[in-house]
């Protein structure tokens, strides 16, 4: 049985890169969800100087949580102290830093430190969050040398690209096709079923059933971080075969014409089942092509079954 009050923990791993690649690597939140299998999505709320304060939604045992954190940044130092403003029962509080420790020059130790505590200090709760840390900390930490190491490797595997469709209509009603996901399998044909739950305003789980142009149909799931009525972020965790990363999200701007709509997409690419998928001689760029063209096609028919919505009640 866990014992109440104060927990401080600290994992560590070794990273073969610069330990100045590595902190950039961390300080740049906006990177997260690619390198950090746990975040979904982060969010700077306010920034001054070295000090910031960031929202993060991630998931801690198969459950979606968020909250704000204060960070403050020390480059020359290379560690970065964090403190969560409000906490997410069963956390009472929680804290820590990231702490960068030069080896050699393409060695690095990465020592990641919490300290925190139990709502009402309750064993049981205690535990939970033991787990967590203890999950999610060498899940980062793996996660981290991995994307590290393999960052002039994977550059050409990961790309972004962005799709718009302009809709003389609001961006309420637009988002709104958007957001109510659950109605999908009436609205988009090539959506075959649907199930979206959101247990936290503002946090969804999406699993979705999706049939391919060959009839095939894959099953993918994501988590979704809305804004209403101008952006919904999501983080796919289901990935199909020729994906290894799948992030993105959805922006709705109004202009004096209207709305432009967009589906932004970051992917990176899994080397290891283009043959498999799309025969012997395929190349990446094969694969990029095939899967931008894939995500884009859903991508625009869902935006223009968005556009005939919004019109609509224009």
């Amino acid at each position: 049985m866990p014992q109440p009050g104060p927990r401080e923990v600290e994992h560590e791993i070794t990273v073969s890169a610069p330990a100045t690649v590595v902190y950039r690597l961390i300080a740049e939140v906006q990177n997260w969800p690619r390198i950090f299998p746990p975040t979904i999505h982060v969010d700077h709320v306010e920034k001054s100087g070295r000090t910031e304060r960031i929202r993060i939604w991630a998931t801690a045992n198969g459950e979606a949580k968020n909250w704000t954190s204060h960070r403050t940044l020390d480059p020359e130092g290379l560690r970065i102290d964090f403190r969560q403003e409000v906490s997410a029962p069963p956390v009472a509080s929680m804290g820590g830093a990231w702490v960068v420790e030069p080896l050699s020059g393409s060695a690095t130790r990465v020592r990641l430190l919490h300290d925190y505590r139990a709502v009402d200090d309750d064993p049981q709760s205690l535990r939970w969050i033991d787990e967590a840390v203890d999950r999610n900390s060498r899940s980062e930490l793996a996660a981290l040398r991995t994307n590290v190491e393999l960052a002039h490797a994977s550059e050409d595997l990961t790309f972004s690209f962005e799709d718009t469709v302009r809709i003389a209509g609001s961006a309420k009603d637009v988002y709104d096709f958007i957001n109510e996901a659950h109605l999908w399998h009436e609205r988009l044909p090539h959506v075959a079923t649907v199930r979206l739950t959101e247990d936290t305003p503002g946090l969804q789980t999406l699993e979705m059933d999706t049939r391919a142009k060959d009839g095939s149909v894959h099953t993918t799931k994501s988590y979704r971080v809305t804004f209403p009525h101008h952006k919904i972020a999501y983080k796919q965790v289901t990935l199909p075969a020729l994906m290894t990363l799948h992030t993105g999200y959805w922006t709705f701007t109004e202009n004096g014409a209207g709305v432009d709509a967009s589906s932004q997409h970051t992917v990176t690419l899994n080397t290891a089942n283009i043959a498999r998928i799309l025969g012997p001689d395929a190349t990446v760029e094969d694969a990029r092509d095939y899967v931008r063209t894939a995500l884009s096609t859903n991508s625009r028919a869902t935006l223009h079954h968005a556009r005939d919505y919004a019109e609509a009640r224009a």
